[in-house]
């Protein structure tokens, strides 16, 4: 594989082709547990249901993979990738708002071994706060600046009710976060200091929904 680096313009990636880098590694990590050491984009492709031409094109934009007639290295490809994710380093995250989305997230195991952990937990149910749940003691949301000052968290899930997400997304911007997944149902705005991933989980619901409702191949009026 060639080795050539090209300087990368963030602001000229788009977030679905980060999603789809991600799809890529999840698929490549696969065929180096099965022991494939090397792979063309036409068989990633017809593997994982994916698109040789966007592949390539994908990775185009972050410098030259693979050889022609060759193939892909799978086991450096992963690793660049890997670096290009960001996950080849620790990236600390504090969830505020421990109820049943936060208490799922704090528990699951992608999120407290390998390139995510878990540092914080932070509520204002008196019930919740002091207990132990999943790596972290849950702290009142009073403490949430110095807390993640302290722990060095870079990440925030918002998993708060819509009427105290920007109260909750303005702390973690102070104190130092980079970016947030929010799961409240308000939409926040991507600010120069912070980036912001909404997840609406009803929205999602809601556009299955509409599909169900119609004829497949037609939308009916």
């Amino acid at each position: 594989m060639a080795r050539e680096r090209k300087r990368i313009d963030t602001a000229a990636i788009s977030p679905l082709t980060v999603n789809r880098l991600s799809i890529y590694l999840r698929s490549l990590r696969r065929l180096l547990e099965e022991g494939v050491l090397r792979i063309s984009s036409e068989r990633l492709a017809r593997r994982f249901n994916l698109s040789s031409a966007q592949i390539r094109k994908d990775l185009a934009q972050f410098g030259e993979f693979g050889v022609r007639g060759v193939g892909y290295d799978v086991a450096e490809l992963v690793e660049r990738l890997s670096s290009l994710l960001g996950l080849d380093r620790t990236h600390r995250i504090a969830i505020v708002g421990m109820g049943n989305i936060g208490t799922a997230i704090a528990r699951f195991p992608a999120f407290n071994s390998g390139s995510f952990l878990v540092v914080a937990g932070f509520d204002n149910d008196p019930e919740r706060i002091g207990r132990r749940i999943g790596p972290v003691v849950v702290r009142s949301t009073g403490e949430l600046v110095d807390a993640i000052r302290e722990t060095g968290a870079r990440i925030g899930v918002i998993a708060v009710p819509a009427d105290a997400a920007l109260w909750v997304f303005a702390r973690l911007a102070e104190a130092g976060v980079r970016a947030v997944l929010n799961f409240a149902p308000i939409a926040l705005s991507t600010t120069a200091e912070c980036r912001v991933k909404n997840v609406d989980l009803r929205v999602h619901l809601e556009e299955l929904a509409f599909f169900l409702e119609r004829p497949e191949g037609g939308v009916g009026v």
